[in-house]
Order: structure tokens, then sequence, then C-alpha cells
């Protein structure tokens, strides 16, 4: 059926709404910048793993990144290419596997390397191994998303590596952004080249990591191209790798829900969703931030209590007590059946999801750009119940 992308009037259950004409809109931005730079950018899985989009981006990008064994089987099966691979610890159960899904595969510390280099090279013999390392600098403010805090788990520091690298590590892999702009990666850089310029000559490539949201609006694109441009010319005998995964899917669409019950308690006003904070939007309480919802301005928590008409929390209809956001005001009151609608929330949220309660898990489709909505996946009982095998 054809909707109405501004209202979803036609939608009465929950789901999770792909813009194509936005994805493409992502895409072509990134290719250019991969072309301009002559660098590398590939997916991540971590944030977008919908497989059913696969052709679409396939159209765009050759590669994509995996951190765990049914990451690397996933771009093995159904992107149709290696991943490169990074994990945190791999283990005896999937380094074969893993191996044979991949064409670039890093290790997290040197001890992970002794353990595993030469089994995965049997395996794999064109496979290209690479180490994590920790610029001991980022700027991310949110402690659980800072892969740089002090007694962090990710990557060897500069004082920690031998003179002479394993001559079987032929790359770096740095991860240290979320969600940052062109100007943490130039501050970024230069920490990288001054604790690590003395082992670039000798690599073959160098991955960036994730982070790098250049399709926000207030990016600057320019800069970025240019940063990339400038590493290149100092360091030529190196391949550039980014690997954003926000940037793929960003501002690509909606979660749309429905209100199902309107209560309130001591001049608290709630409207019940049939989605929940905590199963299908984690990140609203983990970082927390507050989605934008269409419609409806957000009300600073300290000014709820001032005089305002149509003011409400929403609630996810979960029995955790704090399933719940504050608050937005409508420029109408609220009525059971009506939609609510969450702005982009494509990127971390489907990879992020839980079956908590058993609430009923929203459908995931995508609008082409005919404004035909495709349903790409609806689950049921059987979903839940195989969860929970």
């Amino acid at each position: 059926m054809k909707i109405d992308v501004e209202s979803f009037k036609e939608v009465d259950k929950p789901i999770y709404i792909i813009e194509e004409a936005r994805l493409r809109h992502n895409l072509e931005l990134i290719r250019n910048v991969a072309r301009m730079a002559d660098v590398e950018i590939i997916l991540a899985f971590k944030a977008f793993a919908l497989w059913k989009t696969f052709p679409i981006f396939r159209e765009y990008i050759h590669a994509t990144t995996a951190s765990s064994l049914n990451e690397a089987l996933l771009a093995y099966r159904e992107f149709g290419g290696r991943a490169h691979t990074y994990s945190p610890a791999y283990t005896d159960h999937d380094i074969t596997e893993i191996a044979h899904c991949s064409s670039h595969l890093t290790f997290n510390s040197l001890s992970q390397w002794a353990r595993y280099h030469t089994i995965v090279r049997e395996i794999n013999p064109a496979i290209s191994l690479g180490l994590r390392i920790n610029p001991e600098y980022s700027e991310v403010a949110t402690a659980l998303y800072n892969p740089c805090a002090p007694g962090t788990r990710f990557g060897v520091s500069a004082d920690k590596l031998p003179e002479t690298l394993p001559d079987d590590i032929v790359g770096f892999h740095c991860h240290c952004h979320c969600e940052s702009g062109a100007d943490v990666f130039a501050r970024t850089l230069a920490r990288i080249e001054e604790k690590f310029g003395r082992w670039l000559p000798h690599l073959q490539w160098i991955n960036f990591g994730g982070g790098h949201l250049m399709t926000r609006k207030d990016y600057d694109i320019s800069m970025l191209i240019n940063l990339l441009q400038g590493f290149r010319s100092r360091h030529p005998n190196l391949q550039i790798i980014l690997e954003p995964g926000s940037a793929f899917a960003w501002q690509t669409g909606p979660l749309v829900s429905q209100v199902v019950d309107l209560v309130e308690d001591r001049g608290i006003r709630t409207a019940i969703l049939n989605v929940s904070f905590t199963c299908h939007m984690p990140d609203c309480l983990e970082m927390p931030y507050m989605p934008e919802v269409r419609g409806a301005k957000i009300i600073e928590e300290d000014t709820v209590d001032e005089p305002g008409e149509n003011i409400y929390r929403l609630g996810g209809n979960s029995c955790l007590s704090g399933d719940f956001m504050s608050s937005w005001q409508f420029d109408h009151p609220l009525s059971i059946g009506e939609n609510i609608i969450f702005e982009d929330m494509i990127h971390y949220t489907t990879v992020k999801t839980c079956m908590f309660n058993g609430i009923h898990h929203p459908s995931i489709g995508i609008v082409h750009t005919d404004g035909e909505l495709e349903i790409l996946r609806e689950y049921s009982y059987d979903d839940y119940k195989m969860r929970m095998d």
C-alpha cells in the first residue's frame, strides 16, 4: 500500500519504517566522500544490519565490518563478501569460522594475536591481520560510550607495543568517536600520528573506526575530505578505512507507534504506547537522550509544572517502572489510537531491541521512492518462543 510519510495515517501497528529516498541520499553522500578522499567506507553491522536492504547498499559500497561470528556470517552469506572483523576477544569456538568469513581481522591485544594468528592464517592464507590501538584520547562525553576511558579493555596503547611489530600485523584499527564531527577527527588524528607515527610506515592499512557522522546536516564534509587527503599524502603506503554505522542510517526513518491508553497521577499525564523504550529504543534510557517526536515540543523537566496544555510523558507498555520519558507538548490533546512518531529510529535500534515482557515487536518496513510500503519483517509469538527455548 502507498502511505503518507508525513503522518503515516495508514499505519495502525508499531513499525520501524526505512525511507528509501533518505537511505539513498546518505549512501550517495558516503560514496562521494570515499571517492574524493580515496578511502574505503564500509558499513558497521553493530549499528545497522537489516539484510533485506543490502541490495541497495551494494550499489554504493563493497564491504562491511563485523564484531562477532554472527555478523561475519551475515557479511559472508547475505552481503556477499568477507568482513573486516574486530572483536574484543575471539574464542576457540568461533575463530575458525570467523577467519573463513573475514578479509581483514583485527586483534584487540597482543595476547589474542599470539593465541590465534597462526590458525587464522592457516584457515585463510589471504587474510589481512591488524591490531587495535588505543590513542588514549577521546572526546566522547558519555562514559558508557567512551572506548578510551581509563581502564578501557579496548586496544593497545603505544607504550605497550614492541618497537618492531610482528611480521603478519599489517594494519592498525582505532575507534574513539561517537556521532562526532570532523573537528574531533582532526584532533584525534593528530594524537594518533604523535603516538603511533613510527609504526605507520611499516603497515598496509589503517581503520579509523566509526562515529564519523558525515551525514549529519552540520557535519563539515570538506574538512573530513581534506583531513583524509592530507593523511594519505603523508602516508601513501596506507589504505584508509572508515566504518561508520550511524552515518549510513542517520535520519532514514522513524518508529511509528500508537497511543493505547491515557492515564494521570498527581497532575502528570502519561500516554501509554504500544512500544517500549527499554525494548525498542534502548539508547534512550542507556544514553540517555531525548528522541524527537513529530509534531511535539520537548519540555524541560524543571518546567513541566509550569502552566501549559497538552503535556505528556510517553510511557512504554512494559512493567518496568522507568520505561517512560518526559515530557512533550503537543498542539492538541492526544487520543487513543493516534500515531506517535519517533524520529530517526533506524540506527542502533533494530539491532538492539529485545522482547522483554513479550511485548509485541514492531514490524520493519521500507517505503520506496514511489510511496509504496513494503513489509520486510513481521514478528509473532513464534519469534518470542524461539528466543526463550
